[in-house]
C-alpha cells in the first residue's frame, strides 16, 4: 500500500445533477485517512477554452485521478478537459448524462471510462422558463432520485475500486459502465419489492426526461410550445423524485434502508437494521 496520500482530481465542466455531490460521495464525513480531493470548475460554461484553462489547473496539482462530469461528454469542451489530462499521464474517468454508442467504444478504445447515468437528464433550459430557483429545484429533484434509486451507490463502488487499486500501486481498470434502471437498482440493495419497482420506475421516469428536454430546448421553435415542454420535462423529473422518494419511505418502514458508509480507512462498510453498526 502506498504511503502517500492519495489526491483525486474533479473536474467540472457545465453541470449535472451528479456534479454537486461528486466527490461527497467517497469522503461523506471527511475523515478518510490518506485521501484528499481537488476540484476544479468553469461554473456553466464548457467551452474549450473555459476546458481549457482549468484543465492547466487541476493537471499542475498531480493528481492521481481525475473525474470529469459534464452534459454530453461528445461536446468540443469536455473533449478539450480529457485530452489535456490523459496527455499529462493521469487517468480519466467521465461521468454524463449521453454519449453515443461509437463515441464511447471510441473512449474505451483510448483508454478514457467513463459512467453514464441516463437518469441523470437535460434540464428545460428556456430563458423564458428557467430562474435559478427553477434550476435548484430541477438538480434536487435529479439528486434525489439519482440517490435513492441506487444509482450513486453504484458510482461510489465503482470508483472507490479504481481509487484502491491507485492506491495500492496498482494500474486501476477504468470502468465502462451505462447506469440503467436495472443496475442502479440493483445497487440499490431493495428488500421489499414494492421499494424495488418504484425505484426502477423513478430512474425510467427520470430518464425520460431527456427526450422531453431536447425537443422542447432544440426541436420546437414557437414559443408557447417549447415552454409547455420544458415545464413538462420539469415536471416529469418532480414526479420520478417523488416515487423515488416512495421507495426510500418503504424500505424505511421495515428498517431495511441499505447504508454503505466509508470507513477511516476507505473501505466501504455496510449495514441494514437502523442501529446496527457498519462492518
Amino acid at each position: 500500500m502506498s504511503e502517500k496520500p492519495f489526491l483525486l482530481g474533479v473536474l467540472k465542466l457545465g453541470n449535472i445533477g451528479t456534479s454537486p455531490i461528486l466527490e461527497l460521495l467517497f469522503d461523506e464525513r471527511a475523515d478518510r485517512k490518506n485521501f484528499n480531493v481537488i476540484v476544479v470548475g468553469s461554473g456553466a460554461k464548457m467551452d474549450e477554452a473555459a476546458a481549457e484553462k482549468i484543465a492547466k489547473i487541476l493537471i499542475e496539482q498531480k493528481p492521481q485521478v481525475v473525474l470529469i462530469p459534464s452534459p454530453n461528454a461528445g461536446l468540443k469542451g469536455p473533449a478539450k478537459a480529457r485530452e489535456m489530462v490523459k496527455a499529462a499521464g493521469i487517468p480519466v474517468i467521465i461521468l454524463s448524462d449521453m454519449l453515443k454508442k461509437d463515441e464511447r467504444e471510441a473512449l474505451a478504445q483510448e483508454g478514457y471510462g467513463y459512467i453514464l447515468l441516463q437518469a441523470d437528464s437535460m434540464i428545460g433550459a428556456r430563458r423564458e422558463f428557467l430562474d435559478p430557483v427553477e434550476m435548484s429545484l430541477f438538480n434536487a429533484d435529479v439528486i434525489r432520485v439519482l440517490a435513492a434509486t441506487g444509482a450513486f451507490r453504484l458510482v461510489q463502488i465503482e470508483l472507490d475500486k479504481v481509487f484502491a487499486n491507485i492506491m495500492a500501486g496498482k494500474t486501476p481498470k477504468l470502468p465502462t459502465i451505462v447506469v440503467s434502471a436495472t443496475k442502479a437498482a440493483a445497487a440499490g440493495h431493495f428488500s421489499n419489492p414494492y421499494a424495488h419497482a418504484k425505484a426502477h420506475a423513478a430512474y425510467e421516469l427520470a430518464a425520460s426526461v431527456a427526450n422531453i428536454s431536447v425537443t422542447g430546448c432544440f426541436k420546437t421553435k414557437e414559443r408557447e410550445k417549447y415552454i409547455a415542454l420544458v415545464a413538462a420535462a420539469h415536471e416529469t423529473m418532480r414526479a420520478a423524485a417523488r416515487l423515488a422518494d416512495e421507495a426510500r419511505e418503504l424500505e424505511k418502514d421495515g428498517d431495511s434502508v441499505c447504508r454503505s458508509p466509508h470507513l477511516k480507512d476507505g473501505k466501504i462498510g455496510r449495514k441494514i437494521k437502523l442501529h446496527d453498526k457498519p462492518t
